[in-house]
């Protein structure tokens, strides 16, 4: 799937844009009277997306073996 780094900087890119987007989203939505079922559709989508982002990272970051 995503297995040479340059496809997953790209693709860290593309999520933690769509994460920012959300955030905006729902942060202006949550002030209005809404459907809240949408509301949590918005919310889980972005914990999705940050799962996957710390996914990524954790690839993209060696561990230190002490």
């Amino acid at each position: 799937m995503l297995r040479d780094r340059e496809s997953m900087l790209r693709r860290l890119h593309e999520l933690r844009s769509e994460h920012r987007d959300l955030d905006t989203v729902i942060d202006r939505l949550a002030k209005e009277p809404m459907d809240q079922l949408q509301l949590q559709r918005l919310k889980k989508r972005k914990l999705l997306l940050k799962d996957e982002i710390t996914w990524i990272e954790s690839r993209l970051i060696p561990d230190n073996i002490a």
